[in-house]
């Protein structure tokens, strides 16, 4: 550790305020109170314990001496990621990330295939006038699930007459699960690769379709000189200047659901809630842990590509029964992480996910 992290984890005073806003604690073996004291002292840390993290940030928001925990496990994965004590599926993800530019390891050369499937003429950032960039997930590229919402939000942008332009098998991945993997070179080098081709185009403003990107893009990219926006601030102010109105109700009951990277740790908590509450007919409610207080899905961090040892009740699942116990229609979130996790339990209670995209695209 070096010596500014280990002057920060020397300041912790066991308060127990990082453990007791975990998403982890108690039903996973991961405790992040006794691992800031384990680094304390210097202790070894046993290799598997440090992927249960999900990255959620809640631990270093809370921590009253800025120790900063959720960056300590960071550093513990980097190490573990040089000595090659990692799991298989980290690995795999890892290597995919910098064969293919995406974890899945899907071809680079398929990264804009989505905009095959769209009824509607997206031209390359470097056509356009404005130079505003829909930057695209790794996910929402690939997975069939998650690949209609850049669809759905290059057609919200297009009926309110928002300028926009993509990259196409020039965009890398953000980079953002991957320094919390601990690969913190291969980072920095998607974050060079990015930046030169945002540069190349003389792109002015980007609009990330998800908070993971966002996070990336804004605040670990370094002063770009670019202003990043996720796509719910956009469609909000839209909305506000009335450039975008909606012409259906969508008559049912709806719960919301705060991504960590949107909510937590970007303070984006009204955007969402102000396009919902703007459509007709659509009744919204909120959870009893709701904004920076919102349960972790369980998606980021690399918890996405990491296997578990054990059994436990997922997050997912308790944000999927209290979603049914107030009689929710539908649960929504504005993060393609969060639509990954919520689904499979959801689908099990026969409650639709819809991510925030694909309900505006009911009602337009």
């Amino acid at each position: 550790m070096d010596s500014e992290n280990q002057s920060r984890v020397d300041m912790c005073m066991q308060c127990g305020m990082c453990a007791g806003s975990c998403p982890e604690l108690g039903i996973t073996p991961f405790n992040i109170r006794k691992l800031v004291r384990m680094r304390h002292l210097k202790q070894g840390i046993e290799k598997s314990i440090p992927w249960y993290c999900t990255s959620c940030g809640e631990c270093t928001l809370r921590c009253p001496r800025d120790v900063k925990p959720s960056e300590m496990i960071m550093e513990v994965r980097s190490n573990l990621v040089e000595e090659g004590q990692i799991p298989l599926s980290i690995q795999k993800a890892l290597e995919n990330t910098f064969v293919q530019k995406n974890p899945w390891g899907r071809p680079q050369s398929k990264r804009g295939a989505w905009t095959d499937e769209v009824d509607v003429e997206i031209p390359h950032v470097k056509d356009t006038e404005s130079k505003r960039l829909l930057f695209t997930c790794c996910i929402q590229a690939y997975d069939p699930r998650c690949m209609v919402i850049p669809g759905n939000v290059a057609k919200i942008l297009q009926k309110g007459g928002v300028e926009f332009g993509v990259l196409g098998n020039e965009e890398a991945c953000c980079g953002n699960e991957i320094r919390r993997m601990g690969e913190s070179g291969l980072f920095e080098d998607l974050q060079e690769e990015n930046i030169a081709t945002l540069e190349k185009h003389g792109v002015k403003e980007i609009i990330a379709l998800s908070p993971h990107c966002m996070n990336a893009l804004k605040n670990e990219y370094g002063d770009l000189g670019i202003k990043v926006s996720h796509y719910t601030e956009v469609v909000a102010d839209m909305l506000e200047e009335g450039i975008l109105t909606f012409s259906a109700p969508f008559n049912k009951k709806v719960i919301y659901h705060d991504p960590c990277f949107l909510g937590k740790q970007n303070k984006i908590f009204d955007a969402p809630r102000k396009i919902l509450s703007s459509i007709e007919g659509l009744e919204l409610l909120e959870y009893a842990s709701a904004r920076e207080n919102s349960l972790c899905c369980e998606g980021g961090g690399g918890r996405m590509f990491y296997e578990a040892e054990i059994n436990y009740p997922r997050n997912s699942e308790k944000r999927v029964e209290e979603a049914v116990a107030k009689g929710a229609e539908v649960l929504t979130t504005s993060c393609p992480f969060c639509v990954m996790t919520l689904e499979d339990p959801a689908t099990e209670k026969e409650l639709p996910v819809m991510e925030v995209s694909e309900i505006i695209a009911e009602v337009l």
